[in-house]
């Protein structure tokens, strides 16, 4: 066997995906013995190459890490991202958001996100401003509002804006983390109730002996 060179192997790379190969076991007319050999034939026509595996890629824990570092209830961060994306990391709105948490271009270069495609990059910065919107509002149906139809918008009615759009986001997105809420605690475990003493219920029994040798009990409170 020879090593083949890197000017080899890189040729090889290139037309690997023009050609079949195929493992040829025959026995050797004179010895007898088994003899592997590769045929190279070009590939069938429409015979695709499988992509390889995406690299697993853990949402829940970005998002309960990025909820944590802002301090929101990482249940709201799920809502949203259901009734944004439904968890499509490649997704894109009719208006341009992208990602997970839809970020608009221009809130994800201010937000300092370079690809908003990004998981990590695009919760962090959905997250991020989240907190803020909350921060100014102190209201979560009016954070969610600014999200989804901008401040100016919250800011002009000074409530939610009447766009059946973003009145329908925050009911969604609403009716979602109510449920979460519910199903976390539902899930959560019963607190133990300690045990009731019994000893401060019932009188002390005391008893003392007579002069005459007689034994007598009684209780004090």
């Amino acid at each position: 066997m020879l090593a083949a060179s890197p000017a080899v192997l890189a040729a090889d790379s290139i037309a690997e995906p023009l050609q079949h190969k195929t493992i040829v076991v025959r026995a050797d007319p004179r010895s007898g013995r088994l003899v592997r050999g590769v045929v190279l034939s070009a590939r069938p026509a429409g015979v695709k190459l499988a992509a390889p595996a995406a690299a697993a890629v853990d949402i829940e824990a970005m998002i309960d890490q990025s909820a944590r570092k802002h301090d929101v209830d990482p249940l709201l961060v799920h809502s949203m991202i259901k009734v944004e994306s439904n968890y499509n990391s490649r997704a894109v709105s009719h208006k341009g958001a992208e990602g997970l948490m839809q970020l608009m271009p221009p809130t994800a270069r201010m937000l300092g996100v370079s690809d908003s495609f990004d998981p990590g990059q695009n919760i962090e910065a959905g997250v991020k401003y989240l907190a803020y919107l909350k921060s100014v509002y102190k209201d979560d149906r009016l954070a969610l509002a600014a999200y989804n139809a901008g401040p100016g918008a919250v800011n002009k009615y000074n409530w939610i804006p009447p766009y059946a759009e973003t009145q329908n986001y925050v009911y969604q997105v609403g009716k979602k983390y109510g449920e979460a809420r519910r199903a976390a605690t539902a899930k959560a475990p019963a607190p133990v109730a300690a045990p009731e003493t019994t000893e401060a219920k019932h009188p002390k029994l005391e008893h003392f002996v007579d002069e005459n040798g007689r034994l007598h009990l009684r209780t004090t409170p």
